[in-house]
């Protein structure tokens, strides 16, 4: 799997700018992080489910980025970071010329050698306005504060879940989080000026424990294993250090991340994915 060292590479260049003149690694504004977090979840799948990346050679399925969807019981609205669908026709807009490929510079994503011929070998995954939703994605990270966070953290991650069923049962909705076990963090919303023009202000965090709680409130999220049931369909959650003052930013194996096998670790989450899908929409 490649996707947690994707998104802790990208995440270590900082690439975000605030109105001070400074680059974050990350910013709580920014959504730049779930949407690497999402690319790198469907470039793993493109590797493990054929049927996905069939569909795309056919051009039977495409993508969308920041989609709403409709709760259709309750008529609650919400965008995804990332939908897969069958592409509808739309004659009065034109297609905006963007693939799968174009978002990895657009967002700022490191890849190595490997991973860019696994990429220049998919076929080209196109963005498209958006049909009939086959899988949606959502990320959301916990970086700093962490229990002032945990309450947004889990109502945001809850209901998408309860958004894409409520607007198509038989979609996948897949949640994904990011948990930052590092001891301190320079937050951008602390540090409103130039960063070295002052003394900066450091958010300390009480660790492994910080990490812990935010991962048990993961844990709480419903999950769902036949149709017509409440929860994800898949989820991860991993673990990084992120101090976010430009040091490289790295992964966590260590407890509390989710162990191989867990129905929380990232490797099981896209199994389970490329499984579900490939048994849903697989001819």
């Amino acid at each position: 799997m490649h996707g947690p060292k994707i998104l802790v590479r990208s995440l270590s260049v900082p690439f975000v700018p605030d109105r001070h003149h400074n680059l974050w690694q990350y910013h709580s504004r920014s959504d730049r992080h779930s949407k690497i977090a999402c690319w790198c979840i469907l470039f793993d799948l493109l590797q493990r489910s054929k049927t996905l990346a069939n569909q795309i050679a056919c051009e039977e399925v495409a993508f969308g980025i920041n989609h709403k969807m409709v709760d259709f019981k309750q008529n609650r609205e919400k965008n995804l970071d990332l939908v897969v669908c069958t592409p509808r026709q739309d004659n009065g807009r034109k297609p905006k010329p963007m693939t799968f490929t174009s978002l990895a510079s657009q967002y700022g994503i490191e890849l190595d050698n490997t991973e860019r011929k696994k990429l220049a070998a998919a076929p080209t995954f196109a963005i498209s306005p958006v049909g009939a939703v086959r899988m949606a994605l959502e990320a959301k990270a916990a970086m700093t504060a962490h229990v002032r966070a945990l309450p947004r953290l889990f109502d945001e991650l809850n209901s998408s879940h309860l958004t894409i069923h409520g607007s198509s049962d038989s979609a996948i909705a897949v949640g994904f989080a990011m948990i930052n076990m590092a001891d301190d963090f320079l937050s951008s919303d602390l540090n409103k000026w130039p960063v070295g023009t002052r003394v900066a202000a450091i958010s300390r965090h009480r660790q492994p424990e910080d990490a812990e709680r935010a991962l048990r409130k993961v844990k709480e999220l419903p999950r769902r294993t036949k149709l017509g049931e409440v929860g994800y369909d898949a989820i991860a959650a991993v673990i990084v250090d992120c101090k976010n003052d430009g040091s490289p930013v790295t992964l966590v194996s260590k407890p509390p991340a989710p162990k191989p096998g867990n129905i929380l670790h990232y490797a099981s989450m896209i199994e389970r994915i490329a499984e579900l899908y490939d048994g849903r929409y697989g001819t």
